[in-house]
């Protein structure tokens, strides 16, 4: 093959991968959004997306405003201030600026007038359902999970009433308060019909499954999940571990569910940022392979927050079947960390991963989460193939849609299905 030919072979694989990655329908495994059936707990527009935590923090890099006025401010005013001191103020070269400016971008609106009311106008013209549409089909979602906690006093009333559901949002149940604050959630189980001790028995935690069963049967949820914090440990005497151990894990295998552990956040190391304040944590990924090695029928999804456990992870997934990395959550949501984290997965552990989901808070941020890490992940489709041709191995168009459409949702299913 000539020179020429070669790169016009290589510049043809490159349209061709980034093509399938960019229309290829994605399945969304970890959101924070809400089916829109609840109401207003389901954030979209403008202001949402400007006082979005990641550019609250950013905000306070140049504001010199006290944290507790900030706070007091409508969220049209704060959205205000924010716009002003990271998008006129200063250029948005940050991952969560850039991201505002794509959305508005794919949603047709003109940026460069830097107009914030009549972007707002824009938005008022919406009903939140054909919005809803609108979102996911330039985010190209087929399906995403939901965050669900019983434990929100917003959120519980509406499931507890029940409600027509959107099939698009499948739910996840979230049981954080209880692994991580049992002796105040005790009480709360128990006022609820769930008589629990804080003084954990094997009474009380059959207890703890009934409570998980019937708001898993509520939700139909798709798997259970926990975030926790960088020294989790297992096994261990604690309540988390001993509730992980004794109801948790024993639930999930009776229900054929995964448990999605995301390892190492650390909360309020700011609290006068709120949202904004936490941070992270390098976590122990021993405790990992603990639980995997000593529950092999439960499933477990897992995604860390340090950058320096991504490598230990790949390696546990190397060892443990029944563990399956997803993601780049927080922190590590940036294209130079998605682009590292990716390649890192696939030569290790080759197609077995899902790397992305969008963790959005708000739905508008579907549409530039999705067409960023879109690109990014074609990119580095497009080197591993190029190696594979090197080697003689040229993949077909339907191996390469089969690959992609098992990173965008698929192996995630086949993980949950076994």
């Amino acid at each position: 093959m000539t020179a020429a030919a070669h790169k016009l072979s290589s510049a043809s694989l490159a349209a061709r991968v980034e093509k399938i990655a960019l229309t290829t329908p994605v399945f969304d495994i970890h959101t924070h959004l809400y089916d829109p059936a609840l109401g207003s707990l389901l954030l979209w527009g403008i202001d949402d997306l400007l006082t979005y935590h990641y550019l609250v923090a950013e905000t306070f890099r140049y504001l010199d405003l006290p944290y507790e006025e900030f706070w007091s401010l409508s969220k049209t005013r704060q959205a205000d201030l924010i716009w002003n001191a990271l998008f006129i103020e200063h250029s948005p070269i940050s991952e969560a600026c850039r991201g505002v400016l794509t959305t508005l971008n794919r949603l047709g609106l003109d940026v460069k007038k830097r107009d914030l009311p009549a972007i707002r106008r824009w938005f008022a013209q919406w009903k939140v359902a054909d919005y809803t549409d609108r979102c996911l089909e330039l985010a190209g979602i087929r399906q995403l999970c939901m965050t669900n906690s019983p434990f929100d006093d917003l959120e519980r009333p509406v499931w507890e009433s029940g409600f027509a559901r959107d099939q698009r949002f499948v739910a996840a149940l979230r049981i954080d308060p209880l692994l991580l604050a049992w002796r105040d959630t005790a009480p709360l189980l128990a006022r609820w019909g769930y008589p629990v001790r804080a003084e954990l028995s094997a009474q009380s935690c059959g207890t703890v499954r009934r409570f998980l069963a019937d708001w898993t049967r509520r939700l139909q949820a798709k798997y259970l999940m926990v975030s926790l914090p960088p020294g989790f440990a297992f096994p261990g005497k604690d309540p988390c571990a001993r509730l992980l151990e004794h109801a948790v894990l024993p639930h999930c295998r009776e229900h054929g569910l995964p448990l999605a552990l995301m390892l190492g956040a650390r909360r309020a190391v700011n609290p006068d940022l709120e949202l904004a304040g936490d941070g992270l944590g390098r976590s122990r990924i021993d405790a990992l392979e603990n639980l995997c090695a000593q529950f092999p029928q439960n499933r477990f999804l897992v995604t860390v927050l340090a950058r320096e456990n991504q490598h230990e992870l790949c390696v546990a997934a190397r060892k443990f079947r029944n563990l399956h990395p997803f993601g780049c959550w927080w922190f590590t949501n940036v294209p130079y960390l998605v682009e590292e984290m990716t390649r890192l997965r696939l030569e290790l552990i080759g197609l077995s991963v899902t790397p992305q989901h969008s963790d959005a808070r708000v739905l508008d941020q579907v549409i530039y989460k999705w067409d960023h890490s879109r690109r990014v992940i074609a990119g580095v489709l497009v080197e591993k193939y190029a190696d594979l041709a090197r080697t003689g191995w040229e993949p077909t168009e339907p191996e390469i849609r089969r690959d992609v459409s098992a990173l965008f949702g698929g192996a995630f299913e086949q993980f949950c299905a076994h």
